[in-house]
């Protein structure tokens, strides 16, 4: 078995650079608003750099209205940062639809050093297959194989329309240390496996882009949600296979609404957008996000 993926390289790291990355595919909600304020008070902590980045890749659910509604409704609750699709910076552009280039020469780069192959098969062909079921990941679960060219061989062109996957060195262990949910320890081919960097429908996928412009933006220190622990697993493959330098990750706990679903934009009621015209205050809501029952009593009660 492989040595583990380092995390942290040994060279010197710039001063503390934090970002916001949202999607504008609907209203943000109470989870975001928590983990983007836990970044901003992070970065404000160590005296650095926020950095708002609009991750709008996916042209069939980011629109316009919802990039405006969301900026609107981050200044709303209190957040600022210093560089940004509207503030300008040193990084830009800051929407990643701007930012294809970027992602298509560090495609590249994988297929020349051999990580990635193409694949045809299908999100409900790979759910079929054998070992899918026992993924708990529900983004993406263990691809089998299908696709996959033996080891050591030759990786062949694409011919015609197809996704491009990762190739995961079976075994490899990837560790890293989280400044919230301490250390992890994931194994490639059994926690996750062969993974999508760029769809068939010749869009970027979240793993590439995301690792492309926090290296290229510098960023220090990833805050993000619970739910993205294995992502960041998959990511660290990628820093090492385009030798870049990976960030620190703090990763935040989830919101859960009364069920224990956790939030997503379906969650409407619990929108920023919703309690905003309930009445509700930004000052309020951080002062009553860390109650037990804090979903219930947004929910069930329509201001102050």
């Amino acid at each position: 078995m492989d040595n583990p993926v380092p995390t942290r390289a040994t060279v010197p790291r710039p001063s503390y650079r934090g970002r916001l990355a949202p999607s504008p595919t609907g209203y943000l909600h109470l989870g975001h608003a928590r983990t983007f304020w836990i970044a901003q008070q992070r970065a404000e902590a160590r005296g650095g750099v926020l950095v708002l980045r609009i991750e709008d890749l996916d042209p069939g659910r980011c629109k316009p209205q919802w990039t405006a509604a969301m900026l609107e409704d981050l200044r709303w609750f209190g957040l600022r940062w210093q560089e940004g699709p509207d503030v300008g910076g040193p990084f830009g552009p800051y929407h990643q639809s701007g930012r294809r280039a970027r992602y298509e020469a560090a495609l590249e780069q994988l297929k020349r050093s051999g990580w990635v192959y193409p694949c045809r098969c299908s999100r409900r062909e790979v759910a079929a297959a054998a070992r899918a079921p026992h993924a708990e990941d529900e983004d993406e679960p263990i691809y089998p194989g299908t696709c996959r060219p033996e080891a050591g061989g030759a990786v062949r062109a694409a011919d015609g329309p197809c996704h491009w996957r990762f190739r995961v060195p079976d075994g490899q262990i990837v560790e890293f240390s989280d400044a919230a949910c301490g250390h992890q320890r994931f194994v490639a081919g059994r926690d996750f496996g062969d993974f999508i960097v760029w769809r068939k429908d010749d869009v970027p996928a979240y793993q590439l882009a995301c690792v492309v412009d926090d290296a290229a933006m510098r960023i220090t220190e990833v805050v993000r949600g619970a739910d993205l622990l294995k992502s960041t697993a998959r990511q660290l493959l990628l820093y090492r296979a385009l030798g870049l330098q990976p960030p620190a990750f703090h990763h935040c706990r989830l919101l859960t609404d009364p069920s224990g679903r956790r939030l997503a934009k379906r969650h409407d009621d619990l929108s920023l957008r919703t309690l905003r015209l309930h009445g509700w205050q930004p000052e309020q809501i951080r002062e009553r996000w860390d109650e037990p029952d804090l979903i219930a009593a947004f929910a069930r009660v329509p201001g102050r």
